[in-house]
């Protein structure tokens, strides 16, 4: 059980760990170890924050639109 303002009642939250299920859970069933669906749990994790493209990006990874936001933010911070 969750309480207010957790994960678990936000839907944002609550659509990734969706998503998730659908996309690895259930795509690889049945798993033969615990430390298969470790493995597959970092992989899609890691996929998910670095390498997954975003539409209202300009369709380039979320990691890549970071150190873009961080190195204009430095750049500004030099220029002032």
């Amino acid at each position: 059980m969750g309480s207010v303002g957790d994960a678990y009642n936000n839907a944002l939250g609550e659509a990734v760990i969706g998503l998730f299920k659908t996309e690895v859970i259930r795509q690889h069933d049945p798993w033969g170890s615990l430390e298969a669906v470790e493995v597959a749990v970092l992989e899609w994790v890691d996929w998910f924050n670095h390498r997954r493209l975003l539409d209202s990006s300009g369709d380039i990874p979320r990691a890549e639109k970071g150190i873009a936001y961080d190195q204009q933010l430095n750049a500004s911070a030099l220029a002032a």
